[in-house]
């Protein structure tokens, strides 16, 4: 009985590789190019503590490639990495304190997901913060860590 992708197993179908047009790519599944060579300058920049940001067009390999890189770090042991997006505020609109909850909760849902040990967990729920202060709020996160 053939085995390699496309075939039958038993009732299980095994999926052929493609090329993803929607979404983070998952190397098994997906054609693509290694992802963490794409930012070589991100390793220096998380050392020296730094945030940095990844701003290209779309389907380009950003969420590819940060998570690739959260998932190396975690794995490192020397840093909690998790991987989270911004998107799940976009509903928000204009109401800039209820993104804000958003993104916290996407933040924290990631982490646990993730797998992070209970010790480093974001707070649930988060501490009640003036609008407008999501950068205090995670770095008050980041210094417990």
């Amino acid at each position: 009985m053939a085995r390699g992708p496309g075939s039958h197993y038993g009732s299980l179908r095994l999926m052929a590789r493609h090329f993803n047009t929607a979404g983070p790519c998952l190397a098994g599944r997906h054609y693509m190019v290694p992802p963490e060579p794409r930012l070589p300058e991100a390793q220096p920049l998380i050392e020296q503590g730094a945030f940095l940001v990844v701003h290209a067009p779309r389907q380009t390999g950003k969420s590819t490639t940060l998570g690739a890189i959260a998932r190396r770090l975690a794995a490192q042991g020397r840093y909690a990495a998790v991987h989270f997006s911004c998107e799940t505020a976009e509903p928000a609109g204009d109401d800039y304190e209820r993104a804000e909850r958003i993104v916290l909760g996407s933040l924290a849902d990631a982490a646990a997901r993730q797998g992070l040990g209970a010790e480093l967990l974001p707070p649930r729920p988060w501490p009640q913060a003036e609008p407008g202060r999501l950068g205090s709020l995670i770095w008050r996160f980041r210094a417990a860590g």
